[in-house]
């Protein structure tokens, strides 16, 4: 059995592939065999099965795909290769050989290809690796994020491996077969700079000098035209050989073996020749006590330290362990710089100013060895013999706590076998750009290593004692380390206080932020220092998005909290990004972490923030709503202080209107739930009503709260309009929820309280809901007759879209009654109505069901047919399934049809797996 991850994800016994099925278990699998024998949680399988909102039943939708997946690898007889899929808790792994997964016995080989002394046995295994490639890695998964960034690194080490293999087949003399590996990579990668110098590096000693020279002048116009800036000092040095036609060995050697310090060297300035002493600089602060975890991060720090000269960028925000991680990292990886650890607090944001970049020049030259009477006067002249000095040595250098990447560059050590770390809030765009830094961005712990961490301070009997308090101060701290390790300080500092009570203390949000602060140290304290650095209306913006009721908003949400407009709330939430402030979770959509949002909650933000982004939640919902249903009436009055957002999403069309909605829907009611608890009825349930659309779409998922919420502050209004619409949707869920005795005690007052405010539409509305409820309650002729009334009324309101609604639940109950002609006559009446702007699909369909079914009991069956089958052609092509399987029913009683019935299956197994 092989599990494949360099092509295609599949699974191969000896009988050929596995029938993996759709793109979701695929993407799954794959996510698990990128972590093999490692727990994966339930939330990072959503995050890489799901790249937006992932949809209410997730969980249920991986469980299933697991169970599947299960069912497969036990039909392969698997666990005869030592091969399981396993649950633990709310987590899977899947255990296995690792050599039984291509990733795995491709980063073995070329490992053990750069161990080897001569460069014949190391093609050989080259090559043996490279065939282990199918195509673009992960090429059939979802593009979520987690995946997409997964396909990019093994990506990253097939380029290494060719790059590799390309010096091996140089250093073997065969430098037109050099050039034929490298070519095909640097098509297709054209803005790589290794690729395409060592290409023209290969192009030339195989004396195609020309086809050299023309590679760099295409390389130098894309980087010109795609990035604006020039080529590097590797591309323009191996140009500089090509052009003046010399063979010149000591050029882009990507892969092969180290040189020794004094080979192709540049001698050293007369300064430093004189200045130099022997000795190892080492700078590093202590490793930290108690690191844990990070396995993620560490494996790609040591993977982006293995370019040349490279620049590890690792980025996070405040308390989220970087300087812990580097430190930790480098000492794992002392061995591998012989000559030198340098290390540098930047301070870039700190109470204590940064320090000048002279002062930190000289802590690096004394260290490396310069006598301080012989140190350079000036800042430049001090760069410049650091450079000379580092040009040809194996150092680390790590810059901690940076400010930006003009403070980063001029301590940049340049040399082609020196590694530079540098850590920062901000993510530092500039310095990936020019120096091709290499991202390693960093997340909070996961709860399992959240609570690993506790344990490591606190021991893991007390840990084990109350094993489900610790994952819960796990996930109450964020899996912020900073937060982690001040909790476990508290506790630690008072050995008889438990798990639980700490986080009984810690559910209190307003107490939450002064718990984890002690002494100088606390999240407040980190997150004080990077709000800091922010320009003033960055600063701005950030306060208002604590006074934001959600926990996602776009630029027109932010845009409305800060009173800008949303070209200023996007560029603010850019920054804030960049300072790791704030987290973009799709593209337009953001969020906080919790304690973020706690600490943005305490600052000074401008008056009347919630009531304007309430109001920006009003406009916009009432924009998709008549997007949803163009044409008919809206639903809900503008309230009489309302505060008009300065620009307002616009919508294309329904399903736009309801991608919105459903990406919105929990802050949606949220902010209906904020409204209700500031006392601001006005907004709460006007908030509520234009819910409405998602309402008729997920019907049973316990609206019931916010309606009464929304109730209650109609009737605090004194608003009998208002009263009586809420009262109708409300009865309406209810009818739904099968409490039709509550539905009907809800609904009876309705039509009362519309008709004393002069609201024919909502009278007629409030009758039909009744009449649902009646006929659940097996009273058709009582139902009938309110809808009877229902049509009157909309009729002198001149209001089609309810006499339309009406007419249809009129035919229906006649039908239910046995009267056939009469249904069909209300149904062909309603039809007619098809001049409405906006009508929708999901009306014509039922009324053409219910005309259809009429005429198969008044014994036309052929125009039955005729309508039913527009039903479920019209439905099918709208994605109504609903309405399919209803259409579809009816005219399986009158035809046996084998097509009839495959179409019915499949518009039943999509209403089953929809999420």
């Amino acid at each position: 059995m092989e599990f494949r991850l360099l092509g295609a994800v599949s699974m191969v016994t000896e009988a050929g592939g596995l029938p993996l099925g759709p793109t979701k278990r695929r993407s799954l699998l794959a996510a698990l065999l990128l972590r093999p024998n490692d727990l994966v949680s339930v939330d990072q399988l959503t995050g890489a099965l799901w790249e937006h909102e992932p949809p209410p039943r997730a969980r249920s939708v991986i469980q299933g795909h697991v169970s599947r997946l299960r069912t497969l690898l036990i039909g392969a007889d698997a666990g005869a290769y030592g091969v399981e899929l396993v649950t633990q808790g709310a987590a899977y792994a899947l255990r296995m050989p690792r050599a039984r997964l291509d990733a795995h016995r491709f980063e073995e080989l070329t490992s053990l290809a750069r161990r080897q002394p001569g460069p014949a046995e190391a093609v050989g295994m080259y090559q043996e690796a490279l065939s282990l490639w199918r195509g673009p890695a992960l090429a059939d998964v979802h593009p979520s994020p987690p995946l997409q960034a997964a396909a990019h690194e093994l990506e990253e080490l097939r380029l290494a491996a060719v790059e590799q293999l390309a010096a091996r087949y140089a250093q073997l003399g065969e430098h037109a077969r050099a050039a034929t590996v490298l070519r095909a990579e640097a098509v297709t990668h054209p803005l790589r700079e290794s690729l395409s110098a060592a290409l023209m590096t290969a192009l030339h000693r195989a004396g195609r000098r020309s086809e050299a020279l023309d590679w760099f002048h295409r390389t130098r116009h894309l980087l010109a035209d795609e990035l604006g800036i020039d080529p590097g000092r590797e591309l323009a040095d191996a140009y500089a050989v090509a052009l003046r036609g010399e063979i010149d060995d000591a050029v882009v050697e990507t892969a092969a073996p180290s040189r020794t310090a004094t080979e192709h060297a540049a001698p050293l300035p007369p300064v430093a020749s004189a200045a130099f002493r022997t000795g190892v600089a080492d700078l590093l602060p202590r490793a930290p006590r108690g690191f844990h975890g990070r396995a993620q991060e560490l494996d790609a720090l040591s993977r982006a330290a293995e370019d040349q000269a490279p620049v590890c960028l690792v980025t996070g925000p405040a308390g989220i362990g970087k300087t812990a991680l580097v430190v930790h990292w480098a000492h794992r990886e002392r061995a591998a710089f012989p000559d030198g650890r340098l290390y540098a607090d930047l301070r870039g944001f700190g109470d204590t100013g940064e320090p000048p970049l002279a002062e930190v020049l000289r802590e690096f030259l004394l260290a490396l060895g310069v006598e301080p009477g012989r140190m350079p006067a000036s800042a430049n002249g001090a760069g410049a013999l650091f450079r000379s000095l580092a040009a040809d040595r194996t150092l680390l250098v790590v810059l901690d706590n940076a400010r930006d990447s003009e403070q980063v560059r001029p301590l940049l050590p340049g040399g082609p076998r020196c590694v530079t770390v540098v850590t920062s809030r901000y993510r530092m765009p500039g310095l990936i750009v020019t120096d091709a830094a290499r991202p390693v961005p960093m997340d909070v712990l996961t709860p399992e290593d959240g609570t690993a961490l506790l344990a490591g301070v606190l021991g893991e009997e007390r840990v084990r004692a109350e094993p489900a308090a610790a994952r819960r101060l796990a996930e109450l701290c964020g899996g912020l380390p900073l937060a982690l390790r001040v909790a476990a300080a508290r506790l630690a500092d008072r050995p008889d206080r438990t798990l639980s009570a700490m986080n009984s203390e810690m559910s209190d949000s307003a107490r939450r932020l002064n718990l984890l602060d002690v002494e100088d140290t606390g999240v407040r304290a980190a997150l004080r220092l990077t709000v800091r650095q922010l320009p003033e209306h960055v600063a701005r913006h950030f306060a208002c998005l604590g006074r934001h009721p959600g926990t996602h908003f776009d630029r027109y949400a932010v845009a409305a909290l800060a009173q800008t407009d949303p070209a200023g709330a996007e560029a603010a939430l850019e920054r804030l990004v960049a300072s790791h402030l704030v987290t973009e979770t799709a593209p337009g959509r953001w969020t906080l972490h919790d304690l973020v949002r706690l600490y943005a909650r305490g600052l000074d933000a401008r008056p009347g923030a919630l009531a304007r982004v309430l109001d920006h939640y009003l406009a916009t919902a009432l924009a998709a709503a008549t997007a949803a249903e163009p044409g008919n009436e809206t639903c809900v009055p503008l309230p009489r202080d309302f505060h008009a957002p300065t620009a307002v999403r616009t919508f294309t069309g329904r399903d736009d209107a309801m991608t919105w909605y459903t990406a919105e829907r929990d802050d949606l009611i949220m902010a209906a739930t904020a409204a209700h608890e500031a006392r601001l009825h006005s907004r709460t349930w006007r908030l509520v009503m234009l819910l409405w659309p998602l309402m008729a779409r997920w019907v049973l998922d316990d609206w019931t709260p916010i309606l009464e919420a929304a109730l209650e502050a109609a009737r605090a209004e004194a608003d009998p309009a208002a009263e009586s619409r809420v009262r109708a949707l409300l009865g309406w869920v209810l009818t739904e929820e099968g409490r039709s005795h509550e539905a009907l005690t809800c609904v009876e007052p309705a039509a009362g309280l519309s008709a004393r405010a002069g609201d024919l539409r909502g009278e007629a509305t409030a009758l039909v809901v009744l009449s649902w409820a009646q006929a659940a309650l097996e009273d058709p002729d009582a139902a009938a007759e309110g809808c009877a009334r229902a049509v009157e009324l909309a009729r002198k309101a001149d209001d089609r879209y309810t006499e339309r609604l009406a007419l249809y639940h009129l035919a229906r109950y006649r039908l239910d009654t046995g009267q056939w002609q009469a249904a069909l006559d209300t149904a062909t009446e309603a039809l007619a109505f098809e001049d409405l702007p906006g009508t929708v699909v999901a009306s014509r369909v039922l009324l053409l069901t219910t005309a259809g079914e009429a005429l198969l009991e008044l014994g036309d069956e052929t125009e039955a047919i005729r309508r039913l089958g527009m039903a479920a052609r019209e439905s099918e092509a709208s994605g109504y399934d609903d309405g399919a399987v209803r259409a579809l029913g009816v005219l399986l009683r009158v035809s046996a049809d084998a097509a009839l019935q495959a179409r019915y299956d499949a518009a039943v197994a999509r209403l089953t797996t929809r999420t």
